[in-house]
């Protein structure tokens, strides 16, 4: 099956089937608020025509206290291991916990509606997921790898 939208056309179709508050920053980009369980994400994607990759950019606010820097980026790099199509980073100019991720689409190739799906669950699933356990290695008692297990164990959704 082809598809001849345009990334960002796909991006804003599947904004407007959630009714996420989006904003069409540009032809390239657009810029979507999620509110989840933990916090509201900002989640951006735009078009890179010259490197041909969709990128996403989704954020929250993390304030840790500046002596457990250490623990943020120690539990920073466990959850990293756990994230195989994006990363986390640390923005701490802006406050800011970055997971990041792209789609390469070289070689004139299409993003389908699935593939995009892909990447805006897995940056709302890995923040929600996570975000647990970077509060608990800030603000908590437990080390990095205690946080991490805590977070995990942690039960999803209603019974």
């Amino acid at each position: 099956m082809s598809y001849d939208l345009d990334p960002i056309d796909i991006v804003e179709n599947l904004a407007e089937e959630r009714l996420w508050n989006f904003d069409r920053v540009a032809e390239d980009q657009i810029a979507m608020a999620y509110k989840g369980l933990w916090r509201e994400y900002s989640i951006t994607i735009a078009w890179n025509a010259y490197d041909q990759t969709l990128r996403l950019v989704c954020t929250f606010e993390l304030e840790p206290p500046p002596d457990r820097t250490p623990a943020l980026y120690e539990i920073l790099n466990l959850v990293n291991d756990m994230c195989w199509s994006g990363a986390f980073t640390w923005w701490e100019g802006q406050n800011v916990m970055v997971y990041r991720s792209g789609l390469n689409l070289a070689g004139d190739t299409t993003a389908t509606p699935e593939q995009v799906d892909v990447m805006l669950e897995a940056a709302v699933l890995y923040s929600e997921r996570f975000f647990p356990a970077f509060e608990l290695a800030m603000w908590g008692t437990k080390t990095s790898k205690e946080a991490l297990g805590i977070a995990i164990a942690e039960a999803y959704g209603t019974a």
